[in-house]
């Protein structure tokens, strides 16, 4: 998870990334976060492990390296590419995943998808059972909507090339550029070939939604744990107490973590003032406890948690809070399983280093890294069912418990 240094989000290995850095799921696919975003100041977190480093490295060999490649390599380098593979060789040297240096492109793209921004035309895709790429939803106000693309509309071609081959992955990063640029897609509509030139613009995808179902049933779905989550699940939770709900469905899947304060606030719309969210340590040492900061206005009100294998990080700092606290049932597939946390730590060229600090821990003081969260119901969704049965096993359990 990423605090807000401490800022909260999870690492981006660039398909799935997660934020603590959290995580954060976008329409293109999901990047998994897990970081404590700092200023630039590195905090002495060793506790002695890593004591018997020097200060400095020794330099010399690297710089014979250095020497022999410009001297022998039979091609163009330049000084920014050899300097930033000497850093990322830095950070891959350590053997973690979540720990991984940023250049400054890469560092403002990440920092755009740990908020849900991203430029491209609006429209989430998805394929049908065909296996065409289709538009699953517009959404309202951007280029795609206003294009008159609608739900199942069947994109045949992305700039003359043709998506028959392509993931849904490839399709979003075929469509995605530069705001203020155009992309022409082909798109089947009720059988009619039609071309659309779009232009592109800057999207921001809210990262709470919710609404009542059922006539009596809440439910928020949060797709990561961005900068406007802790306002937004506020909005969610007045609402569903002014609707007096009797159930809550809290719908976590495929969300990829991002801030630990928003994950604090969201776990505190549930939880009393002090109870505990998490604990966070570095080796044996208790670094920081985590707990409720009050609002706890849903305390009480039968809730679902639903899970699955894209739930990682912040998701599951979230879900293990409220089970752990007797405040939710928890219903879907095992989750991710990241159980650690990192900074970012602003560098002097304006590239940036993800580094893992510290572990965290469930209320119930169980590391999940690597093993996730059970649910107390498992419910599979085949890819090919034509229902969400994991939802419909949420409405009947709170149905049951009214």
């Amino acid at each position: 998870m990423i605090k807000k240094l401490k800022l909260d989000k999870l690492n981006r290995k660039w398909k799935r990334t997660l934020f603590t850095i959290l995580g954060l799921a976008i329409l293109s696919g999901v990047y998994l976060i897990g970081l404590n975003v700092g200023n630039g100041n590195i905090h002495g977190h060793n506790s002695g492990l890593n004591a018997s480093l020097p200060d400095k490295l020794n330099y010399s060999t690297v710089n014979q390296e250095y020497q022999a490649l410009i001297d022998n390599y039979d091609g163009k380098l330049t000084t920014q590419q050899l300097l930033n593979g000497i850093k990322q060789g830095l950070a891959n040297a350590v053997g973690d995943p979540y720990t991984e240096y940023f250049t400054a492109q890469q560092a403002a793209q990440f920092s755009s998808e740990l908020n849900n921004s991203f430029s491209g035309i609006g429209a989430e895709l998805g394929t049908n059972s065909q296996n065409q790429i289709i538009v699953m939803s517009p959404l309202k106000g951007y280029p795609a909507a206003a294009a008159g693309l609608v739900a199942n509309d069947v994109i045949v071609d992305i700039n003359n090339n043709s998506t028959a081959k392509m993931t849904v992955e490839q399709a979003v990063n075929a469509i995605r550029g530069k705001a203020g640029t155009d992309v022409t897609l082909t798109v089947s509509h009720n059988g009619q070939l039609q071309t659309l030139t779009i232009k592109r613009e800057n999207i921001v995808v809210p990262s709470v939604s919710y609404k009542v179902i059922n006539g009596n049933l809440g439910y928020i779905s949060i797709i990561s744990f961005a900068n406007d989550t802790s306002s937004l699940i506020q909005q969610a939770a007045t609402y569903m107490v002014s609707q007096h709900v009797k159930g809550i469905i809290l719908d976590l899947r495929d969300n990829p973590g991002g801030l630990v304060t928003a994950a604090v606030a969201t776990a505190s719309e549930w939880l009393k003032p002090g109870q505990e969210i998490m604990q966070e340590k570095h080796g044996n040492t208790v670094l920081q406890t985590y707990t409720a900061t009050g609002g706890d206005i849903l305390n009480g009100i039968p809730t679902v948690v639903l899970v699955n294998g894209g739930s990682a990080s912040a998701s599951e700092i979230t879900a293990g809070a409220l089970h752990d606290n007797h405040d939710a049932y928890i219903i879907g597939t095992q989750t991710f399983g990241k159980g650690v946390v990192q900074q970012l730590i602003n560098l002097a060229d304006g590239g940036e280093l993800k580094v893992t600090i510290a572990s965290w821990y469930r209320p119930d003081g169980q590391d999940i890294n690597h093993l996730g969260i059970k649910p107390d119901s498992v419910v599979n969704q085949p890819a090919n069912a034509t229902s969400d049965l994991q939802l419909s096993a949420a409405e009947q359990y709170l149905e049951s418990a009214k």
